[in-house]
Formats: structure tokens, sequence, C-alpha cells
């Protein structure tokens, strides 16, 4: 079977537990047409590049499905009419990535940085100070003529 990348985009307004159930609902669909839900990921409330029915965020999900081109499909259609969900995009890949998605991976990589660059130079005592520093000789002092 074809392997498909979806994401949806549901309201702001909605409760986390909802958008979970969105999710669950739709593989629900999935798996009743004859495909199967390899993975989800649910990327939390995020702001969106523009406003969608006045909205400026949007809780993110995505699927990632094995799954007949008719099943995605049906779930599409259904998620066109559902008044929940604002937006939604499904994508054909040849496979699966492994691991998680880029998204989720920057949120993991967010929470191990502590106060920014400093942390990637490596501990403050491990580099040279400014006075270990070699003296710049390229420069010759200039001569005074005083006359």
């Amino acid at each position: 079977m074809p392997l498909y990348e979806h994401i949806m985009i549901a309201r702001q307004d909605i409760s986390g537990a909802q958008a979970e159930g969105l999710i669950e609902e739709f593989t629900n669909i999935i798996t009743e047409n004859g495909g199967s839900v390899v993975n989800h990921e649910y990327w939390g409330v995020r702001p969106m590049a523009y406003k969608i029915n006045k909205n400026r965020k949007g809780h993110y999900a995505m699927l990632r499905l094995d799954a007949p081109s008719a099943a995605v499909q049906e779930m599409e259609r259904l998620q066109r009419l559902h008044e929940d969900v604002m937006r939604a995009v499904s994508f054909r890949v040849e496979a699966h990535e492994e691991g998680p998605s880029a998204i989720m991976q920057s949120k993991s990589g967010r929470d191990d940085r502590r106060g920014g660059r400093r942390d990637d130079r490596g501990p403050r005592e491990d580099r040279p100070k400014r006075d270990d520093a070699p003296a710049a000789e390229a420069a010759p002092e200039a001569e005074s003529t005083e006359e």
C-alpha cells in the first residue's frame, strides 16, 4: 500500500484532549477503510504564519499512514466537513522516516539548550582567556618625529 504523511490543523479554542480525540477519530476512519496509522504525533498549539478563520494559532498533528488512496481521500473529505479542522494536507512518501519528525526534534533540542549559543562553545573554564591570547605583532609602532 502507498505511504502518506498527513498534517492537520485544528482550531485553537478546543482542548488538547479534544485534539487527541480528533486524531483517534481520523485514525478509526483510516482503519475502517483498510489502512493503518503507523505513527502519529501531536505537535501542540503552534502559531500560524497567517490568520485562518480569525485564528492565529492551531493544534497541529501529523499522521504517518500506510493506507490505500481511497481511505486517505475519505479522511480528507470528512476533515473538510468537520468544523474543528481548519486545514489538512497529505503527502505521498516513498518511505517513512525513522524516529520523530523535524518538529519534534526541534522541540527536544530546545529543552537541552540553556542560555543560547554559550553552551555550544563549551564550559567557560576550558576557553582561553583574553589575556592568554598572543599579542598582535603585525603592526610595528610608529616613530614619533618631533621637531
